[in-house]
């Protein structure tokens, strides 16, 4: 399908590696000279009650159109569906927006996909959009559309390198990467893994997430490359997609069969890689492996010592910031300084994005309890079923 001349511009801005840096500004001041009829709100202020989305009403009647909401796919990671999705559209609601003004969609791993569903919406009447963009070069032409239309852009999850948004919002993705390389070097002297020969594995090279991780998990476990305590038995290509990185991974182990630690970016591209690694005798807690957004399956890996930890990411926190910062400009607002609190560097576009950057937190069994089961992350009847009843007991969590 022909495209015009702007999507051909912004798809050669497909994601780099390249490092973005971080600067926290002050977090005093407020949005509106007129504060009595503007409400101000922090990012501290958000938990799993949701209640601070309710002190966002007013907005909600001084704002016109739609707020749109696009998420990427449902196989890089379950929680799009099981979390980003639902907890967008109870932070709209909550935060006094009407049924018939709210989209919250999925573009199932496409990128065309993406960009004609953000066409959609405005043609529909959205007067900003949420996207987490499946590549750079599609936030890139999202935003170079959207902005041609007036529409406002929030990069949700994912920043969009020399895109053109407003606000992004999002975890500190290189702490999640350091969090990983942590604890799988914990997890190294924990289970008593000598000589460690790691398989080091990396998510799609178009997410600049994936290499915002990276850079934090190769700070991590380069020094023991180099000092020769570890050895990098092999790299895989870059994938977010499950059979790949299982296909990759055979072919690396199967060439280096005494390797005997990996690292996995996330959960849903560990999960495969784990069930092969069981296929092959490998008893629990004898190979380290890493992984990333607490999923069900990720946290039962957890559970049966086939897997370290997992980041945990409290996507309820992320979803209300980022419909804190839609309501503002759908009502035509400078969302406050006390909800903002950092800017991340574009780049390719040499600019500093105002951003909401939320704490991730590394889990295993230790602080499943008080992490993952006290936010009801997972239903605990569902976590502890069947074979994981004994673990989770031996972590201390009933159903």
């Amino acid at each position: 399908m022909s495209r015009p001349r702007w999507y051909a511009a912004g798809a050669g801005v497909a994601a780099l590696a390249m490092t973005a840096a971080i600067v926290v500004p002050s977090t005093a001041g407020a949005s509106s000279a007129n504060a009595s009829k503007t409400p101000t709100i922090s990012y501290k202020s958000f938990n799993l009650s949701f209640k601070a989305m309710k002190s966002l009403a007013p907005l909600a009647k001084q704002g016109k159109g739609k707020v749109a909401a696009i998420l990427p796919d449902t196989t890089s990671s379950t929680r799009y569906v099981e979390f980003d999705a639902p907890f967008l559209k109870k932070s709209m609601k909550l935060a006094g927006l009407k049924a018939k003004t709210v989209i919250v969609q999925n573009a199932l791993g496409s990128t065309s996909g993406e960009l004609s569903d953000a066409e959609t919406d405005i043609t529909k009447g959205a007067t900003v959009l949420l996207v987490d963009p499946l590549t750079s070069g599609t936030g890139a032409a999202i935003e170079a559309y959207a902005n041609a239309h007036g529409v406002p852009v929030i990069d949700y999850d994912r920043l969009t390198l020399g895109g053109s948004r407003k606000y992004y919002v999002s975890f500190t993705n290189v702490r999640v990467g350091k969090l990983i390389g942590q604890g799988l070097a914990s997890c190294v002297t924990q289970w008593h893994v000598s000589s460690p020969k790691v398989i080091v594995m990396h998510g799609a090279a178009t997410d600049n997430n994936a290499t915002l991780f990276a850079q934090g998990y190769y700070s991590v476990i380069n020094p023991h490359f180099k000092s020769g305590q570890w050895t990098k038995t092999a790299t895989t290509a870059d994938t977010w997609t499950p059979p790949q990185a299982l296909s990759e991974f055979e072919a690396a182990y199967t060439a280096h069969p005494t390797a005997n630690a990996a690292l996995f970016p996330n959960d849903e591209t560990g999960a495969p890689i784990i069930t092969y690694l069981k296929s092959k005798g490998v008893p629990p807690r004898t190979f380290p492996t890493t992984g990333q957004d607490a999923t069900l399956t990720g946290l039962q890996n957890v559970l049966s010592g086939y897997q370290c930890g997992t980041v945990y990411k409290p996507i309820y926190l992320e979803a209300q910031a980022a419909v804190a910062l839609a309501m503002y400009l759908r009502a035509g607002k400078t969302p406050p300084h006390s909800l903002v609190n950092a800017k991340l560097a574009d780049p390719t576009e040499q600019v500093e994005v105002t951003s909401i950057l939320l704490t991730p937190k590394w889990v295993t069994t230790k602080n499943m309890k008080s992490t993952i089961v006290k936010d009801k992350f997972v239903p605990v009847a569902t976590l502890c079923a069947k074979s994981y009843a004994t673990a989770c007991k031996a972590a201390g969590i009933t159903p």
